[in-house]
C-alpha cells in the first residue's frame, strides 16, 4: 500500500508532501517535495491507502454555535471574560484529549494562526471528497495528524526541531535510528533540510499507524463531536510495527 503524508500551511511554498510505499518489511519514499499546491497533492492522493494530513479538520462546536448565534444578532447568555471561560470556542475536544495524553497544547484553530491553515484544509478536504476521497473527519481516507504529538507517542525528540537546525538534525538522526526499515532513498537531504519536509514524511507514517488501525479512536461520547470538529490520530502502538503489518 501507499500513504501521502502532507504538512500543510497557509500557502503552498511552505506545505510539503511525501508519499510512501509500504511493501515487504519497508517504507520506501517515493515522492518528497516543498511547494505543494492543492492540485498536487489531489493529484498525488489518487489510489493511497491513507492521507495524513498535519492541518485542523474542523472547528470546535461551541465556536460555530457561538459564531452563528452572534451573526443572527443573539449570542448565548454566556461570560467570555477570561480563558477559561472562552475555552470551549476555542478548544475542540481532540485538542483536549492530545493535551492530556501527551503534555503537548494543540494550537486553536478558532483563536490562533494556525486558522488560515484551517481554511485552506476546509478547501483541500473539499476538493478531495469531489475526488472520491472519504474525508470523513474521524474514520476517512484523509485523517488528520499531528507530527510531533506521535513522535511523543513514539518516543522520539519532538521539540526543538521547529524551526531550529539542531533539533531538527537531532529529530532526524532519532527517526533514522528507530525506523532502519524507511528507505528515503534520493530524499535523503530533503527530510533533512526543512521541519517541513520532515513533517509531511513523520506524516506518512502516522497515515500508516491509522491504517493497519494503531491510532487512539475516540470514545463514543467524543466521537458526537468529533464528526464535525476532525480527530487527530495518535499512534498506540510502536513506530517498529508499521511495515510488519499487513493491509
Amino acid at each position: 500500500m501507499r500513504t501521502l503524508g502532507v504538512d500543510l500551511a497557509a500557502e503552498p511554498a511552505k506545505t510539503a508532501l511525501a508519499l510512501v510505499e509500504w511493501t515487504d518489511g519497508v517504507a520506501v519514499v517515493r515522492a518528497l517535495r516543498l511547494g505543494a499546491t492543492d492540485e498536487e497533492i489531489i493529484a498525488a492522493a489518487k489510489g493511497v491507502g491513507r492521507i495524513g494530513i498535519d492541518a485542523p479538520f474542523g472547528w470546535p462546536v461551541g465556536f460555530v454555535d457561538f459564531v452563528a448565534a452572534h451573526h443572527a444578532g443573539h449570542p448565548p447568555a454566556m461570560s467570555l471574560a477570561s480563558r477559561a471561560d472562552r475555552r470551549p470556542l476555542t478548544k475542540r475536544r481532540t485538542d483536549l484529549v492530545v493535551q492530556r495524553s501527551t503534555g503537548i497544547v494543540p494550537l486553536s484553530v478558532s483563536a490562533d494562526r494556525i486558522a488560515h491553515v484551517a481554511l485552506r484544509c476546509a478547501g483541500l478536504l473539499a476538493r478531495l471528497g469531489e475526488a472520491g476521497v472519504d474525508v470523513d473527519r474521524v474514520d476517512g481516507t484523509a485523517v488528520e495528524v499531528y507530527p510531533a504529538a506521535a513522535l511523543r507517542r513514539w518516543g522520539l525528540p519532538y521539540r526543538g526541531y521547529k524551526g531550529g537546525a539542531a533539533g531538527l538534525a537531532a529529530s532526524v538522526r532519532a527517526v533514522e535510528a528507530a525506523a532502519p526499515w524507511l528507505d528515503l532513498g534520493r530524499f535523503g537531504q530533503v527530510f533533512a533540510a526543512t521541519d517541513d519536509a520532515f513533517d509531511s514524511v513523520i506524516s506518512a507514517l502516522i497515515a500508516r499507524a491509522a491504517a493497519i488501525g494503531r491510532t487512539v479512536a475516540p470514545t463514543v461520547a467524543d466521537r458526537v463531536v468529533a464528526v464535525n470538529e476532525g480527530w487527530i490520530h495518535l499512534p498506540d502502538g510502536p513506530l517498529a510495527e508499521l511495515p510488519d503489518q499487513t493491509v
